[in-house]
Parts: C-alpha cells; sequence; structure tokens
C-alpha cells in the first residue's frame, strides 16, 4: 500500500495509536475460531425459536390453524399477530413493516407465525404443522407497473441550471443492476432473557442497538428502559442488519415462556429474513462539448424497495444527488424514484444507492470518450470536481476533492503482466477450460462519489463514556458506547483516540448495549467519524479535568505515556498523582456539521457533510467463446483524510472492491414473480479466495478540515466504482455494451 499524506497528522506518534495499526483485541480470537458470535450465544434452560413464513410473495390470510403445532410434545408457545401486545407494526423509517402478518402477505418469506421448543428441531416440526390458509393474489413485481399504480415511497428531483440545455455531443443509455445480497457470513440470531421486573435483556448481532430498542419496546408494549439490548458477536453485517430481524420475535417468545429464547436462521432463511440491495432501472442522458466537457446530464432512476420501506427514501436522495458522479455538469436534471412491490424487500447496502447510479454514470463517460475520441481517463480528468465545485444541488464542495489525482494514480500504475502457462492464469482457472484460445485482455477505469454520515438534516450524534482511574497502581481507561462493532474495526479505532489523547496504554472499549446513549448505526461510513468524535470530545473532557488538577494550569500540556508534559517535553507531573482515588469520568453527546433537507421541487440544499471518492481501475482477461472472465488485477486509489489504522483501512478498500468484483461477474438474487430462486450459497454465487486478484492501492491522507483527525469515511467508497471498473475492461476487451450486471456468460456469448 503506498501512502501520500497530507495535513493533519498528529504532532507526535502514540504507540497503539491514531495512525498505527495496533493488533485487534478480537483478531485472534476470531483467527482460530473461538470468537463468540451471536449463534454461539447459551442460556440454562433455553427455548429455541423457529419461525413460520409465507411461501407466496402476495396473498390474502383467510385463517391460521395452530392446533397441530400446539399438541407437538416438546413445544412451549405458538404466537402469531394477535399475541403482539403492543404495536404491531414496525420500522427503521416508516412504521409501516407487521412484526407478524396477519391480512396479508406482501412479500414470499414474510413472517407470519413463530413458535418456541425445547429442541431447535422440534420448533421447526411445529412450525411446519401450523396450516394457513393463503389465497393467493397476483404479486406486482414490475417496478414501471408500480410506479403507474401508485405504488411510490419517494420522489426526489434534482433540477439544475437549463432544463433544456442542448451539446454538440450526446450519448444516451439504458442501465440495469440487479438485487445483490450483503452475504454476510453469520446469518441472523440472538438470544431474549426474560427479567425479574418484567422485561427482557436480548443479545443480538445488529447495526444499531437504540433503534432496534425503539422498535422492540414499541411491539412488546414495554418502555425502553425495560429492553435491554447488549451487541453479541456479528459475523458481518453491510447494513442487512440495520432493519429488525429476529429480535422481537425472540423477545415475544421470551416473555410468554418466562424462559431464554435463542433464533438462528439458517442460510436459506437468512436471505428471506434480511433487505438487499435495491435493484436498479436507470436512463441517462450526457451532453458535451466537442472538446468533451460536460454541459448537460439528464438522468431517471428508478429503485425497487421491494414490499416495505426500510431505508428506500435515504437510499432514493442518495441516488439523486450523487448520481451525476464526481463530475462538474452545469446543467442537470434528475428524477430519482422507490417504488413499493412484492419482491422482497430491500433496503441498507453497502454503497447506498451510490453504487447503482456509479454503474450508470460510468458506463456514460465511457460511452463519451468513445463517441469524442477520448482516452476514458482524459475525459474523466476534464471534467473532473475539485473543491470549491458546486454539485447538482447546489452544495459546495469543501475540503480536498482529489479526483483528478486519484485517477491519474490508477492511470499511472504499471500494467501487470500477461498470463503465463499456468492454466490457473487464465478465465476458468482451476477448471482447466483453456490455455489461451479466444482470450482477450481488456482495462477499464470508473471513479465514484460517496456521502458519509446521515444527511438531509438527520439529527447525527454519538454518545462516548471515557473514565480514567487507576487499576493496580496504573493507570487505564475504559470506553465504553453503543457503537457496533461489526468487523470493521471500530473497537481497536476507539481504544487508539483513546491511547493519543489520554497518552494512557491500558485501554479498554466495554461492550456495547443499551445503557450509554445512542451511537447511531454502523453504516453510512459514520463510526469512525461519529463515534470517534465522541471518544475523543470525552477523553478531551477527561483530560481538562486531569489538567486542571494541576496548579500550573493546563495551557500547552499534553499528555504522554503517563505522564504531564509540557510544550518542550519535560515532564510536569505523573498521571498516577493526579488521578489517585479519584476516578474521572465524562460522557459526551458529539455531532457533526449540521446538514439540511433537500427542497422537495428542486433537490437543492447542503444536503451530505462530507464526501469521499475512490477510483479503481481494473484489468481483465476474457475468454470470448466460453463467456468467463478472469480479473487479472485491480489497482485502486482512495482518499481517506487520515488513515486512523493503516492496516483497517487497507482491509476495507481490498473487502470494498471484492464486493464490487461480485456485483460485477455474479452476485444476484434471482427473482422471478415475486420468489427467491436461489437461496443459499450453493447458487448465489460470492467471489472466493481464487476470484479476488492482487489490488494495488494507494492511499491519500488529505486532511477535511472539520472531521475529527482530518478523516474521511473509508468503508463505502471502494464498492461503489469497483464495479463499472470491471464492467468497462470487460466492454474494452469485447467490444460488447453490457448495460446491466452482474456480466453473466450468456452476455458475453450470446448463448442461452
Amino acid at each position: 500500500m503506498s501512502v501520500t499524506t497530507g495535513v493533519g497528522a498528529p504532532a507526535a506518534v502514540v504507540p497503539g495509536g491514531v495512525g498505527q495499526s495496533p493488533l485487534r483485541p478480537d483478531g485472534t480470537s476470531k483467527a482460530k475460531g473461538e470468537f463468540a458470535f451471536s449463534s454461539d450465544l447459551w442460556a440454562d434452560d433455553m427455548l429455541w425459536g423457529a419461525t413460520l413464513r409465507s411461501p407466496h410473495p402476495h396473498a390474502r390470510i383467510a385463517r391460521i390453524d395452530l392446533a397441530a403445532a400446539l399438541a407437538l410434545p416438546g413445544v412451549h408457545a405458538v404466537l402469531t399477530a394477535e399475541d403482539v401486545p403492543g404495536e404491531r407494526h414496525y420500522g427503521l423509517e416508516v412504521v409501516d413493516q407487521p412484526v407478524l402478518a396477519y391480512d396479508e402477505i406482501r412479500y414470499q418469506g414474510e413472517p407470519v407465525a413463530v413458535v418456541a421448543a425445547d429442541h431447535p428441531e422440534t420448533a421447526r416440526r411445529a412450525a411446519a404443522l401450523i396450516t394457513v390458509d393463503y389465497r393467493v393474489r397476483p404479486p406486482v413485481t414490475d417496478p414501471e407497473a408500480a410506479l403507474a399504480a401508485g405504488q411510490l415511497v419517494r420522489h426526489v428531483p434534482v433540477r439544475r441550471g437549463d432544463p433544456a440545455a442542448t451539446a454538440e455531443v450526446v450519448v444516451t443509455g439504458d442501465y440495469q443492476v440487479g438485487m445483490q445480497d450483503q452475504a454476510f457470513l453469520g446469518p441472523e440470531s440472538g438470544l431474549a432473557v426474560p427479567a425479574a421486573d418484567g422485561g427482557v435483556d436480548l443479545w443480538i448481532a445488529t447495526q444499531w442497538l437504540h433503534v432496534d430498542q425503539r422498535q422492540v419496546a414499541a411491539a412488546l408494549g414495554l418502555p425502553t428502559d425495560l429492553v435491554r439490548l447488549h451487541l453479541a458477536g456479528v459475523g458481518g453485517a453491510f447494513g442487512a442488519r440495520e432493519d429488525l430481524s429476529m429480535q422481537v420475535h425472540a423477545s415475544l417468545l421470551a416473555l410468554r415462556t418466562g424462559r431464554p429464547v435463542k433464533m438462528v436462521y439458517s442460510r436459506e432463511e437468512s436471505f428471506f429474513g434480511h433487505v438487499h440491495r435495491h435493484p436498479a432501472t436507470l436512463r441517462y442522458e450526457h451532453g458535451a462539448t466537442a472538446d468533451g466537457r460536460l454541459v448537460y446530464v439528464r438522468a431517471r432512476i428508478l429503485l425497487d424497495g421491494g414490499a416495505y420501506t426500510s431505508s428506500t427514501p435515504a437510499v432514493v436522495a442518495n441516488a439523486a444527488t450523487l448520481g451525476i458522479g464526481p463530475y462538474q455538469v452545469p446543467n442537470v436534471v434528475m428524477d430519482a424514484y422507490g417504488v413499493h412491490t412484492n419482491n422482497p424487500p430491500c433496503g441498507a447496502m453497502r454503497g447506498f444507492g451510490a453504487v447503482q447510479a456509479c454503474f450508470a454514470y460510468e458506463s456514460q463517460m465511457d460511452k463519451l470518450a468513445a463517441a469524442l475520441g477520448l482516452d476514458p481517463v482524459e475525459v474523466r480528468l476534464r471534467n473532473a470536481m475539485e473543491t470549491g465545485s458546486v454539485l447538482p444541488t447546489g452544495q459546495r464542495v469543501e475540503g480536498p476533492a482529489p479526483v483528478a489525482r486519484l485517477l491519474e494514480l490508477v492511470r499511472d500504475r504499471p500494467p501487470p503482466p500477461p498470463a503465463g502457462g499456468d492454466p490457473r492464469e487464465w478465465p476458468g482457472g482451476v477448471a482447466n477450460t483453456t490455455r489461451g484460445e479466444g482470450v482477450v485482455r481488456g482495462v477499464g477505469y470508473a471513479i465514484g462519489i460517496k456521502n458519509v454520515c446521515f444527511s438531509e438534516g438527520f439529527d447525527d450524534y454519538s454518545t462516548a463514556r471515557v473514565r480514567l482511574e487507576l487499576l493496580g497502581g496504573v493507570p487505564a481507561v475504559l470506553v465504553h458506547t453503543a457503537a457496533a462493532e461489526v468487523g470493521q474495526g471500530l473497537v481497536t479505532v476507539q481504544a487508539q483516540i483513546a491511547r493519543t489523547e489520554l497518552g494512557v496504554a491500558r485501554v479498554t472499549v466495554a461492550a456495547a448495549d443499551t445503557s450509554v446513549g445512542s451511537a447511531g448505526s454502523s453504516s453510512a461510513s459514520r463510526q469512525t467519524y461519529v463515534t470517534g468524535g465522541a471518544v475523543r470530545a470525552a477523553c478531551q473532557a477527561v483530560r481538562a479535568r486531569l489538567l486542571a488538577r494541576l496548579p500550573t494550569g493546563p495551557a500547552e500540556l499534553r499528555l504522554v505515556d503517563g505522564k504531564v508534559v509540557d510544550a518542550g517535553g519535560a515532564v510536569v507531573a505523573d498521571l498516577v498523582d493526579l488521578v489517585s482515588d479519584e476516578p474521572i469520568e465524562e460522557t459526551v453527546r458529539w455531532r457533526h456539521r449540521p446538514t439540511h433537507p433537500l427542497d422537495p421541487v428542486t433537490g437543492q440544499g447542503d444536503a451530505h457533510v462530507q464526501y469521499a471518492f475512490a477510483a479503481h481501475r481494473a484489468t481483465v482477461e476474457v475468454d470470448t467463446e466460453l463467456g468467463l472472465v478472469r480479473v487479472v488485477e485491480i489497482a485502486t486509489a482512495q482518499d481517506v483524510g487520515k488513515a486512523v489504522n493503516p492496516a483497517a483501512v487497507l482491509g476495507q478498500i481490498q473487502g470494498g472492491t471484492a464486493q464490487g468484483l461480485g456485483l460485477a461477474l455474479m452476485e444476484e438474487i434471482q427473482v422471478v414473480d415475486g420468489l427467491i430462486r436461489n437461496p443459499s450459497f450453493t447458487d448465489y454465487l460470492i467471489p472466493t479466495i481464487l476470484d479476488v486478484p492482487p489490488m494495488a492501492v494507494d492511499v491519500l491522507e488529505l486532511a477535511d478540515p472539520h472531521a475529527p483527525y482530518g478523516l474521511r469515511g473509508v468503508g463505502e467508497p471502494p464498492t461503489i466504482s469497483s464495479t463499472p471498473a470491471v464492467v468497462a475492461a470487460i466492454r474494452a476487451a469485447t467490444g460488447l455494451p453490457l448495460p446491466r450486471v452482474p456480466v453473466r456468460p450468456e452476455h458475453l456469448t450470446g448463448v442461452g
């Protein structure tokens, strides 16, 4: 990994602090298979829960017969919507999804009843014994038909400049993006334990403890202080754990039976138990001058939100506001829509609306380059956004916007060597399908833009509690937040910040739960920014109180290696003496700069707090006879503001790139007439170690002056531009238009 550093790095390097890559506290146990994930939870006297789901995408429920299930030995409870004591519906943004369906089925796999039994197989058998009289109805599965029928979730228009602008060179395109699954390895699972006070303790793998708490408490009819959530080990998330899955169901069963209830979804059930990436149809028209300067972009984006709202409104807004790309365009007409259908519910997934748009606008930039006879990178450079550029929403880009530099970095990387005699170096790999006959190499480029943190005026904050004390006569720090560690390394980052700010080596990060204030969601690439900012602010409050104990006051004093030192590095005091028997604890709620709603007619407004950029160059080899693709190498460049943990940054860039590669070549939930045809990792393919190529990574550290340490969100940008880069490379190799992802063999051979 190559790193170019700008301003904003801390003046001193603290061992295990910001800018270092200390060992993750959970790293060794995960590598050795000893880490306890949510599916490993256990309690004495525990029951097992199971869910009955609808086999139909659209139906009316005429009758439910529970008798056979209740008669099965070992069954302790069978619950339907009639047994929900509180609110019957829940929702992340809009409360519209039934806890258990009670009149109408709106998608295949919708929960109808839940069972608790003394063995998981007994619970599954009991669920299968429940008889439901479904009156099947025709499903609405075409998003265009849904839009025409008034099933609109949200429309976000963006208008800038002259809507009737004309240009010398015009290119148009229609594009499609399939439904991608987050494909995390740890299925939905959790353990609900009834409490003596009438409440419940729920250990759960989630992305947002407090939003789960609010929805679960409402469904149970309990005050939130009686619904206590604890973060269990999370086996990946990528957006799919923002919405509820089994949280309410396990809690209902635990409270009904008076015993702990554990629920674990199978892999097949997981495909029905969480939201997916919105499939999209996109139409774009780009107009440019003869020398390649963009004059206008007109676009229409239609996102299929499936049966319920989830986070579709925010995804639509992202697609609209980011849908022109990191380019300067004086005239824009953009309309983005999200609709309800009877397809599986869709919601948050890494990239969140920007992925779908990037595939289309980067495909358009390649079309424009071809029409102009320009190099694909050159046409992007001529239109690249920079600091001070005005977005289609009227928001001015503050801070670094190194779009041109990122493109130049990937362009100037040396090309990978040609394939040798090893058959693993050809398309088909270990399957030994070719020796190079019909194999063509291609190179493609793409760059994307992504907002960081929550937007449109949302009150986006995080809470951190920091305690400095002596343990065994040694200064120690305890950091407590409700931020969900979902594999991204946030626990490590919180400890790094505490070490940097307080100069204490011994830092413990407490398990996340709802006994401390909300930290918001582990999504939108926001946690290092917002929870990192909260931890930093709480540490600074502790430091201020600590230094106030000195007779000389806190002027120009720093905490280093358990000491208080002055500007010249001379030791003023020892932390052991200052802390003594009086620990210092501070709780801080920290917010980033405010954002503002979009104008509902023009789409104008300062909706986002920060932008992040990443570029990719993909090199592929395509067997044009068999339709097989091997990605030879991916070069990527990304501005991260400040690499708080360089090893974690590299992991995010590589992992996000691999997820984008998956969407480009193989990942799609196949839905036909509202029915999922491939709910397994046998038929839903994800990249393996044999599919992921070597990656050359350049990291820029150009500080954002408004962010803690100058950092920029890292997790999502790699996923956004890797997909169009891979497809651009295949187009370069084959000359085919390839307007849809994922690209399949039949798209390359014309057979099938």
